[in-house]
């Protein structure tokens, strides 16, 4: 069995085997697409195979929509090359269900993928047709938060964007540039509006968007590169929208286990491959079965009615007030207490910490006793009903293979958002004290702790990357398991609100996560007895 054309032919093979297969003439909505396409998809990896297209077949399969999807890849053309292309375009998605059951979806709504290569003449020449389409109502993006950017780490321009803005619009190498280049085509085909729709996971994505197409334009029209017109058009919000969007969904890297499965069911070509550019895709994407997108409905073209499959459609305030909740309250704390002391706690897994009852009190503890008090609360989903699915049915998935170790990824760089935002609202409420709150500062505390690389059994464990490590290193490379810590060198990372979002020492927060770091360094198994003293 192939996960192709030819291969799908023998539907009862699939069927048998307990596959959901497309429902609709895919020739058919294939011509439709091409010739009237609605959705060109920018990103071509896990999330949008997961997420994105599949929610478009469940639509197809109801013919509520007669469309299809187009996507492009722009930084790994490999991508397709060796994935979409190979495979017709179709993708096997397995669901992981929280019950230790999966679903096995073969997804089939993606009609055209193109790489977004202003070398490779013909398809570049088929995007910029495509963008000319009167038809074309949005074009998303899933491409990292770092694909928006349009300089380097010292806020230098990139070389590449620096020689875009020079060059103009003919042949465009950066990503942006190249995405900025459709839209010029769409521009001179007569102004056609568009919604240009980041998806990315990021608050105010839509600004991030626009801030970087907005400068190649400015740029472009400057040096007379472009018609003048064009800069009014990209800032003309009924003509070009960037509507803001918050996602939640996790599609973790296609796993061992799940490419098992498929294999015992006789598929083959399921190897992954990892590309010149150190992609690593396969043919079937493994994702959770919760997934939230809410969407700003900014969209001067029309749109499909996504909502008919549970996408949420609001403006731009409930948007941020969503992203809020999510980001500073009702997930992203928890994943990062459960990170930060699943790695001292010698944990693989973050769905195993969700067995232990004093890490499971601690998550409670943030999210229910402490965050909830000052949640932004969207209205359009309910902050304890998001909180009840995270812990009660996301992170203890068993089959999710995601590790605090990946979690710890760049903690420095999330405290401030992640928790910061509380311990503002309970220093400005007449009702709240921070002095009440425990399950914060021990995370604090906790990251400090994890910042010596010793773990809870006095073993030395590899620290996730972070930018901060080399900066923050030298306050704690001196503490030994066993001695009482001075923790006054500590007072220049305690007192830095860029990490914390507040001044510790300020908030009147510092001592006591001075007293709880000392409490988890007086030795082995001093980090479990100091959560079950104070959870």
């Amino acid at each position: 069995m192939k996960l192709d054309q030819n291969g799908m032919s023998d539907r009862k093979k699939w069927e048998a085997l307990g596959y959901h297969l497309p429902e609709f003439d895919r020739e058919d909505v294939r011509k439709a697409t091409k010739e009237d396409p609605v959705w060109i998809h920018f990103g071509a990896g896990n999330i949008f195979r997961a997420f994105q297209a599949n929610v478009v077949q469940q639509m197809l399969n109801r013919r509520e929509l007669d469309k299809g999807l187009i996507v492009a890849e722009g930084y790994d053309y490999e991508i397709i090359e060796k994935m979409n292309h190979p495979h017709d375009d179709y993708t096997i998605l397995v669901t992981l269900k929280a019950d230790g059951t999966v679903e096995k979806t073969v997804v089939g709504s993606v009609m055209e993928s193109l790489s977004l290569d202003s070398e490779n003449a013909e398809e570049y020449s088929r995007l910029k047709e495509i963008f000319c389409k009167d038809s074309l109502q949005m074009a998303t993006f899933t491409i990292t938060e770092k694909g928006y950017s349009l300089v380097n780490g010292k806020g230098e321009l990139q070389p590449v964007v620096a020689e875009d803005f020079k060059s103009g619009a003919e042949k465009p190498q950066s990503y942006i540039g190249k995405v900025t280049s459709l839209l010029y085509a769409r521009f001179l085909a007569g102004k056609k509006p568009i919604a240009m729709v980041s998806m990315d996971n990021c608050p105010h994505n839509g600004d991030k968007l626009y801030a970087a197409i907005h400068a190649f334009a400015e740029e472009w029209t400057k040096y007379d590169l472009v018609d003048q017109k064009f800069l009014a058009y990209v800032e003309d919000k009924n003509r070009v929208s960037f509507p803001w969007t918050m996602i939640d969904k996790i599609t973790p890297r296609p796993d061992a286990s799940v490419e098992d499965i498929l294999k015992k069911d006789g598929i083959e070509d399921l190897d992954p491959v990892i590309t010149s550019k150190n992609t690593y895709a396969a043919p079937f994407v493994n994702a959770e079965e919760c997934e939230y997108l809410v969407i700003e409905d900014a969209f001067p073209n029309g749109r499909p009615q996504l909502e008919k499959s549970g996408l949420m459609f609001t403006d731009r305030e409930t948007v941020d007030k969503v992203e809020k909740m999510k980001v500073c309250t009702c997930l992203n704390p928890l994943h990062t207490a459960l990170a930060v002391f699943g790695c001292l706690l010698g944990y693989e897994l973050i769905s195993e910490e969700m067995k232990d009852e004093t890490l499971r009190k601690l998550v409670e503890k943030i999210g229910y006793t402490e965050g909830l008090p000052v949640v932004v609360d969207p209205k359009i989903i309910a902050p304890k009903d998001f909180i009840d699915t995270v812990l009660n049915v996301r992170i203890p998935n068993p089959f999710m293979p995601d590790t605090p170790q990946r979690i710890a990824t760049d903690t420095s760089q999330k405290l401030a958002i992640r928790f910061g935002e509380t311990i503002k609202a309970y220093a400005a409420s007449k009702e709240l004290n921070v002095k009440d709150l425990t399950g914060i500062p021990l995370v604090f505390a906790g990251w400090l702790r994890y910042l010596t690389g010793i773990d809870d059994n006095g073993k030395k464990f590899e620290l996730s990357p972070d930018p901060l490590y080399n900066t923050l290193y030298p306050y704690v490379k001196d503490f030994k398991l066993g001695e009482m810590p001075d923790t006054e060198q500590l007072r220049p990372v305690l007192s830095n609100a860029k990490i914390f979002g507040v001044n510790l020492y300020e908030a009147g927060m510092a001592d006591v996560v001075c007293e709880y770091f000392k409490e988890m360094c007086m030795g082995t198994d001093a980090v479990r007895n100091t959560l079950e003293k104070y959870v």
